[in-house]
């Protein structure tokens, strides 16, 4: 009996133990969560959005990036908007509202407002991003201000498309619940640094949210904020990507099994002072495999506009070589 009494007890004690350590682990989830939002709400902002066809309404979350108002956000949040209204989070409502710039490609805008000593986040790294890290979402959706959810990063190097057709590269999947209101809002990490920008969510499924990496953001506002644009390269052409015929590949043992045809060139574009001509397939542009249209885009998004590339095309049944000086897109 003893020894069963003695068993009893350190069960108890085991037990016990091992509840503390669940309340204690949550505790600690609680106080991260809680620092995050108290570190980063701050800097998030609502946005109302006037747009021009038929005085349509939308609404989205906006961060401040600058304390003299540079603000980032989703561009569909902003698209074809007549007016905008910035409400911060101390209350405050700004109708004075620029756009500084858009960028459809990656669905990323900045606007700017007049105030100053704004709160601001942390821009973090996205490119240090681990699948199961804790992230936390903060958007200020339909006027509710500082609307917090959690959750992991499910999953990265995803690929979303824009408006414009071009792939958006390395989005950030989630599982921290979004709604629509919550486009443009801050995707945060447990050190509270801003790893990315809250941009969609995936219907009907439950638990899909999807995020453009800080790293990306970072690029493309820094041109914004610049030049009120961005720069990408431009060929002059209409493509498609195509299968490359079995005996072609066995003849000059190529490593891909498609390419890019060109299907149009502009006149006086890169493209015809290169000297491509219709039906004729983009294999490779420097060391760069052209497999689809969407590496072609990578390539033009990536790469010095200006700068002489030698690109190799599948002519008929002869490969080429060509020197083409991507131009900046009009």
């Amino acid at each position: 009996m003893q020894g069963d009494r003695t068993a009893i007890d350190a069960f108890k004690i085991i037990n016990k133990t091992e509840q503390l350590d669940d309340k204690c682990l949550m505790d600690v989830y609680s106080q991260v969560v809680v620092g995050v939002a108290e570190k980063v709400s701050p800097a998030v902002v609502n946005i109302s959005v006037t747009h021009k066809k038929e005085g349509l309404q939308g609404t989205g979350s906006g961060l401040i990036v600058t304390p003299d108002g540079y603000i980032v956000t989703s561009e569909h949040v902003v698209h074809d908007a007549r007016s905008i209204a910035v409400t911060l989070n101390d209350g405050r409502t700004l109708s004075a509202v620029q756009i500084v710039g858009t960028d459809p490609a990656t669905d990323t805008a900045v606007l700017g407002i007049f105030a100053t000593d704004l709160p601001t986040a942390l821009l973090g790294d996205s490119s240090c991003l681990k699948v199961g890290q804790l992230v936390v979402a903060i958007g200020n959706p339909f006027g509710f201000q500082c609307t917090v959810t959690s959750g992991v990063v499910s999953a990265l190097g995803r690929s979303l498309r824009s408006q414009t057709g071009r792939l958006i590269e390395n989005i950030i999947q989630t599982d921290a619940a979004l709604n629509p209101g919550s486009s443009g809002g801050a995707l945060v990490n447990s050190r509270d640094e801003v790893i990315g920008i809250n941009t969609a969510i995936l219907y009907p499924a439950q638990g899909l949210c999807f995020a453009i990496p800080i790293n990306t953001v970072k690029r493309v506002i820094g041109m914004l904020m610049s030049h009120g644009r961005v720069s990408r390269g431009y060929l002059g052409i209409i493509a498609r990507s195509i299968p490359l015929q079995r005996l072609i590949v066995r003849r000059f043992n190529l490593s891909q099994e498609s390419g890019v045809e060109v299907v149009d060139v502009a006149r006086t574009s890169p493209a015809q002072n290169a000297q491509l001509i219709r039906k004729d397939i983009i294999l490779r542009i420097a060391d760069t495999a052209i497999i689809t249209i969407d590496d072609l885009h990578r390539f033009l998004d990536e790469n010095t506009v200006g700068k002489t590339y030698e690109m190799t095309v599948l002519r008929g049944t002869q490969l080429i070589k060509v020197l083409v000086v991507p131009e900046e897109m009009p």
